[in-house]
């Protein structure tokens, strides 16, 4: 790709996509009544559940995430006591039969709670809604703190899926974002979650990092494929400092530029590749057997807030501080400031702070959009017959002309397809079909 190119499209702030509209098109316009009546209007279907546990044992600087540190273990207690009745609340709601095929516990640090707190919250989750018998039950793992303890606890409840957050093996830039982990420690992780019949195992890989180097992120793919993840998610370092103050700890003079970015990410995707993995959407690798592969070359694939899923259910729910659900009617997110949160749940209320209710092309271009995102490519004309109206207004979008005069796109038809060469790129792509977009230089990350 050229420089020139490059500086155009890989320097500019685009959302990541996991959903439409985006979350800073949520408001407070949405509240905990429209909440309440989404729940209540729910029809029997499959559904998915996000649990979040907002607390880490240290700041990693790089994060992005709404999570705070805890020195003490009273602050998550009191946490998860919010967290149940929550739980209780929201089952309480939800007339129609749900039955969950989707469960993923993010963070923060999930496994910073006790192995009985985990015992104990999985207990009433289990009591409260229905799991389908093959739901892919998933956690995120720091794996500088998992006990053998928690390990068998994960096992007990049925954890099927487990994302490591490994970042990098470089010693130099994991001391630059203050998370210092050995290979050995990735490596135990993984036996005693094998060992407890853990089946599948994600690795988090970071490019764009403080004092990185293109022979470091090698170093670092050459090592983790010799623990044969079954899928890893190699995401840009966003570095948004007025969102997220710690990131300032972070010299901005110690981090890549673009194009070192852009060759950084196209080289880890590449040594992936040639140690067996299938490169998924724009930013996931999978081993041809695994789920997100078939379910890629199927045409299959969707996106969420996790990023590229499996899953297809259409009714999201989310529990804890900062959570974001997705009804029929439109997202819902909770209280992100864990005291009002606490005390929101303890008068009985359900802790939605902000939301966006759905209208006029919303869903219809959401579906272009995730075509987009998950295939490289979207029939126009076959989603518009979904949503009963003509594609030629959508394809005569102005954002859309650019893209295809600057080779980065063709459009056969209603067909538009994303060239390889341009892959890195589809979140601008995706972009020229969002009618809420909103420039800024601090929202979103970098496009690359």
């Amino acid at each position: 790709m050229s420089p020139e190119l490059l500086a155009r499209y890989a320097d500019a702030r685009m959302p990541r996509y996991t959903s439409y509209p985006t979350a800073p098109n949520f408001s407070v316009a949405v509240g905990e009544a429209d909440y309440r009546s989404w729940l209540a209007s729910l029809t029997p279907g499959p559904a998915s559940l996000y649990v979040h546990i907002p607390f880490c044992r240290a700041m990693c600087w790089y994060c992005g995430c709404h999570t705070t540190v805890a020195s003490r273990e009273a602050p998550v207690a009191r946490y998860l006591d919010s967290l149940t009745k929550e739980i209780g609340l929201v089952s309480r709601y939800v007339r129609g039969l749900r039955t969950i095929s989707h469960l993923h516990f993010g963070g923060g640090t999930p496994t910073m709670m006790s192995p009985d707190q985990m015992r104990s919250i999985m207990g009433e989750l289990r009591t409260r809604f229905s799991f389908e018998s093959d739901a892919e039950v998933a956690i995120e793992i720091d794996p500088r703190t998992l006990s053998e303890e928690m390990a068998q606890a994960l096992g007990e409840r049925g954890f099927n899926r487990a994302s490591l957050g490994v970042q990098s093996f470089d010693i130099h830039v994991q001391r630059a974002i203050n998370r210092v982990q050995s290979f050995e420690q990735i490596q135990e992780a993984i036996r005693l979650l094998r060992a407890n019949g853990m089946k599948r195992i994600n690795f988090d890989l970071i490019y764009g990092l403080p004092k990185q180097s293109l022979q470091s992120c090698l170093d670092t793919v050459e090592q983790a494929v010799t623990l044969r993840p079954d899928r890893l998610a190699v995401f840009g370092y966003a570095h948004v400092p007025a969102f997220k103050p710690h990131q300032r700890k972070i010299h901005e003079a110690a981090l890549p530029n673009s194009d070192a970015r852009f060759t950084h990410s196209r080289a880890i995707a590449d040594a992936l590749v040639r140690a067996g993995y299938v490169e998924i959407g724009l930013d996931h690798f999978a081993l041809p057997d695994d789920p997100l592969s078939q379910a890629a070359a199927k045409g299959r694939l969707h996106r969420n807030f996790q990023g590229y899923t499996t899953d297809e259910a259409e009714v999201l729910i989310g529990l804890g501080a900062s959570s974001i659900g997705r009804m029929p009617e439109g997202y819902v997110q909770n209280e992100t400031r864990i005291p009002i949160y606490q005390r929101t749940v303890a008068e009985g209320r359900l802790p939605i702070a902000r939301g966006y209710r759905f209208e006029g092309e919303d869903r219809l271009r959401g579906a272009v959009i995730e075509r987009l995102m998950c295939d490289n490519r979207v029939d126009v004309a076959e989603v518009c017959r979904g949503f009963d109206t003509d594609p030629k207004w959508l394809l005569q979008s102005a954002r859309l002309e650019p893209l295809i005069a600057d080779g980065l796109v063709e459009r056969d038809g209603a067909e538009i397809a994303v060239k390889p060469h341009a892959r890195p790129l589809v979140r601008s792509i995706a972009a020229a079909f969002d009618a809420h977009l909103a420039p800024s230089a601090d929202r979103y990350s970098r496009a690359v």
